[in-house]
């Protein structure tokens, strides 16, 4: 809890008791609460209730923050400067706080998807192919084996966004909500291929990690908008971000009743003994212009900030420079690390011409970065997983 939002609790605590009709003007609400005080003061500081601890807290400054950026990064200043802008009330910049929005795309963005591909990619091939207490159907496991080959050697199998999400859907039928994110959270532990040091579920890009929290600490909401599937990716930001589950947006699969079958949900009526489990269905594979649909359709609000990092993320970042009502920003994020990285110098070439050509900005791995993972980790040569034939 900020110190502005602990000193507007106090003024609105002054106010309702003298009977002032103008705390109703104060932007900052402070939820009435009949239990204990959640904030104290200390010796001068102010301790926060433990069940309130969030990463919030670990932004002591709310004009500071963006650890493990270079300090000579024109993207870090780019971003300090919006934010000064825009949270000044005297600015004409000045945005409030309810439309303080951000969107981030996960994949690339925040965490790695080289190790050596997709987070969700990875555990599909795990779960067709290396799982013993799962059974994939054959046209699954062929599947499996081609995309597991291929990622290794750096190719793409034929439409594997639209195959895989065909494929991953059925993969974790029958599996409640809770079953896939804990499913997810065991695959997190495994090592990220091609790194010492570091698991899959640790390989998040630690100045994009201090970003969210920098922007949360100056109250922006931060949204997740990815194309991996909306379980899985809140299984993986939960901990490490504390984005709330309800501010994850995602690739979708339909959910149903575990009594349901093939009755029409306007049919069927949920019972004592159901449970919610995953069907399997594609609803939306949430990249392209399904971002900018799932963001206008769950957030109803334009962005007025957006990362990404591919022509996915293009209609995203478009989407919210169109914003006319506020000062925007789109920033990208180029894959240009050869060292500390699995870096692509072409696909960064191509990122950095989409940039100049849209208006977007972008972020170097290579120069923005102070360390990527942490110093500990190193690069390495993928190791090729032996694939039963």
């Amino acid at each position: 809890m900020s110190i502005m939002r602990t000193l507007t609790a106090i003024l609105l605590t002054a106010g309702m008791m003298a009977g002032l009709s103008g705390c109703a003007t104060v932007t900052m609400s402070v939820p009435e609460k009949s239990g204990p005080e959640t904030v104290t003061e200390v010796a001068g500081d102010t301790a926060v209730n433990e069940e309130k601890h969030t990463y919030q807290e670990e932004v002591k400054d709310e004009t500071a923050g963006l650890e493990y950026w270079s300090d000579d990064s024109v993207a870090a200043a780019s971003i300090r400067d919006y934010v000064a802008a825009v949270t000044d009330e005297n600015s004409d910049a000045f945005i409030p706080v309810e439309d303080r929005l951000a969107v981030f795309d996960m994949d690339g963005t925040l965490i790695g998807e080289l190790y050596p591909s997709y987070f969700e990619y990875m555990m599909f091939i795990h779960r067709a192919l290396h799982d013993d207490t799962y059974t994939a159907p054959q046209f699954m496991t062929d599947f499996a084996r081609e995309l597991e080959t291929d990622v290794y050697s750096g190719k793409s199998p034929d439409n594997p966004e639209r195959r895989h999400a065909k494929f991953a859907g059925l993969a974790y039928v029958g599996m409640t909500p809770d079953e896939l994110m804990d499913y997810t959270r065991e695959f997190m532990k495994t090592p990220a291929d091609g790194f010492t040091n570091l698991t899959k579920g640790d390989a998040f890009y630690l100045p994009m990690v201090s970003l969210v929290k920098y922007l949360e600490a100056n109250d922006f909401t931060v949204y997740i908008v990815s194309g991996s599937d909306r379980t899985v990716a809140r299984a993986l930001v939960k901990d490490k971000l504390g984005i709330p589950e309800n501010r994850v947006i995602g690739m979708t699969y339909d959910f149903i009743a575990s009594g349901q079958n093939m009755t029409d949900g306007l049919d069927y009526v949920y019972t004592k003994d159901d449970k919610v489990i995953l069907g399997g269905n594609l609803v939306i594979k949430t990249v392209k212009m399904n971002k900018v649909t799932k963001i206008a359709e769950e957030i109803g609000k334009v962005p007025v900030l957006s990362f990404g990092n591919t022509a996915g993320d293009q209609s995203m970042a478009q989407y919210t420079v169109n914003n006319d009502k506020y000062e925007t920003k789109a920033f990208m994020l180029m894959c240009d690390d050869l060292e500390r990285e699995h870096g692509n110098m072409d696909k960064a070439n191509a990122m950095k011409k989409m940039c100049d050509e849209c208006g977007f900005e972008p972020i170097s791995m290579r120069d923005d970065f102070a360390t990527i993972y942490g110093d500990d980790v190193k690069v390495t040569d993928y190791e090729r997983l032996e694939v039963e034939q």
